[in-house]
């Protein structure tokens, strides 16, 4: 008989990149109705979590290049331990685990990297505790703890709508190499919004799938990110990030995703990319460049 597969608890947590992000307008409650196409990166942190029968609470042990970012955080605020005990709570589970965050992104950065941590701690969670993927209660858990953690629970190609609770699939997107740059600086969301200002945009879906990466640029041209100026008004810095990037050679678009600080350049292959990184790094090395490549399906989850 076949060996039975152990659920897997390594999971990488994927970069969620805003595409095109308008602010639609502000609801009584404060919060941003918004309007974005986002996808996800075969770049992220990676998450391990594995049972610790000794212990009554979880322990979250960091690592990697931006560890020390949320060395400092009281476990109560962390929002992947939010995920663990809110998990354990609906599954019945004692919350008796050792989670392991490999924080390979930036920390407030754009990308949801605290959104993806969480929301692949509810899966590798899911699995070690026996339950599906496609559980009914891993969504509507997944939004309790954050505007983003649900798309990052799904982390394939999609649209979201009002505050991110509203989520749409995405039309088949072609795979686009891209470079990320984060110039050091982390940029809070809240800090960002109170700083837009002027008019409404509207709705922009796209009318029909875009054939391959250059025609998907051009497309994402004629939309914008509403909250760039206001980024650039906090952090300057950025505007010298969006213009190494459409200056560099074959790059088809350059733009700040979410509420920044991290920017990224679209590129017609994934040579031009991987030049492109190279040179933009070189020239600052101080920044946080990384060529990957944006997919509309899910990323591999094992790392």
């Amino acid at each position: 008989m076949p060996v039975a597969t152990p659920p897997h608890t390594h999971l990488l947590a994927p970069a969620k990149i805003n595409l095109y992000l308008h602010v639609l307008g502000r609801q009584a409650n404060g919060y941003h109705a918004l309007d974005s196409l986002v996808m996800f990166a075969d770049i992220g942190d990676t998450l391990a979590v594995q049972a610790a029968p000794d212990r009554d609470t979880p322990e979250l042990v960091l690592d990697g290049p931006f560890a020390a970012a949320l060395a400092n955080e009281p476990p109560a605020r962390n929002l992947v331990v939010r995920a663990a005990l809110a998990l354990a709570t609906l599954a019945g589970q004692p919350p008796a685990i050792t989670i392991t965050l490999i924080k390979r992104l930036p920390v407030a950065s754009g990308i949801g990297g605290g959104s993806a941590d969480a929301a692949a701690c509810l899966l590798a969670l899911a699995r070690l505790w026996g339950l599906p993927d496609d559980h009914p209660s891993l969504p509507p858990l997944a939004a309790t703890l954050g505007a983003d953690v649900p798309v990052c629970l799904a982390s394939q190609a999609a649209y979201f709508g009002g505050i991110g609770d509203r989520l749409d699939s995405a039309p088949p997107l072609p795979d686009c190499p891209t470079v990320l740059i984060n110039p050091g600086l982390p940029l809070p969301t809240p800090a960002v919004f109170r700083a837009r200002s002027g008019p409404f945009s509207s709705a922009a879906r796209l009318s029909a799938p875009p054939n391959g990466v250059r025609a998907f640029a051009a497309e994402l041209a004629e939309r914008r990110n509403d909250l760039t100026d206001a980024a650039i008004s906090i952090a300057p810095v950025i505007s010298d990030v969006l213009a190494d990037l459409q200056a560099s050679p074959d790059c088809l678009l350059a733009r700040l995703s979410g509420s920044g600080a991290t920017c990224f350049g679209l590129y017609p292959d994934a040579d031009a990319a991987a030049r492109a990184g190279a040179a933009l790094l070189s020239a600052h090395p101080d920044w946080w460049v990384k060529p990957c490549r944006l997919i509309s399906g899910r990323p591999d989850p094992l790392r």
